[in-house]
């Protein structure tokens, strides 16, 4: 009995196209990229190709979604095993480099291409946020000592951005990751040290210092 070629479920197909664009557009940047290019990758035709989504912007923008909303639930799942608001840090900052040094095709299209293309850039800031408050709510809850909310936004809105930079010379292999997350983690309590706490606010909490 003959048989068909078996159908490939929408959202399968979804995501392959997603796979091939982050790959292409990674290759090739956003502006080189052809939707050509990105349907002979996926070995689909052009005409399904926007059947899926309408335009090379669209494709993009959603190529940006899906990896930021991979990254924050990867490191939500991360922070909300911890043990302790250094360990804590610790194992969210190792985990954001690993993200970066095993996804570096989706770290260059979500931060070094979306950042610098203002009609992708909300995207970017939007993850950009969350990350920072993720941040500074485990420094937070995690702190045996009360600190003013305000100081440890700045706090952290200091480690994102430099665990950013430090991502870009990880996904170029200049740097181990290990290293520089040891780096980043020693910077966000070197820049807590220097501020003297309120009230104790966790009494079962470990201090930022452990």
């Amino acid at each position: 009995m003959a048989t068909g070629t078996k159908r490939i479920p929408r959202a399968i197909r979804e995501q392959q196209m997603l796979d091939s664009a982050i790959r292409v557009f990674a290759d090739l940047g956003y502006h080189s990229a052809s939707m050509d290019a990105i349907a002979r990758d996926a070995a689909i035709s052009k005409p399904m190709l926007y059947l899926y989504y309408g335009s090379k912007e669209e494709l993009f923008a959603a190529c940006v979604t899906r990896e930021s909303g991979r990254l924050i639930d990867h490191l939500t799942s991360v922070a909300a095993g911890g043990e302790g608001a250094r360990r804590s840090l610790e194992g969210v900052v190792e985990a954001f480099l690993e993200y970066v040094d095993e996804h570096t095709d989706s770290w260059n299209v979500v931060y070094r291409q979306a950042a610098a293309e203002p009609r992708f850039r909300a995207e970017v800031d939007k993850t950009r946020s969350v990350l920072v408050d993720l941040t500074t709510d485990l420094l937070e809850q995690n702190s045996r000592e009360r600190r003013d909310r305000g100081l440890l936004e700045v706090v952290a809105t200091a480690l994102v951005g430099a665990g950013e930079a430090v991502a870009d010379r990880v996904a170029l292999r200049s740097t181990p990751r290990s290293v520089a997350a040891a780096v980043v983690v020693d910077l966000a309590w070197r820049g807590l040290s220097g501020h003297r706490a309120t009230t104790p606010a966790h009494p079962s909490a470990t201090t930022p210092e452990e």
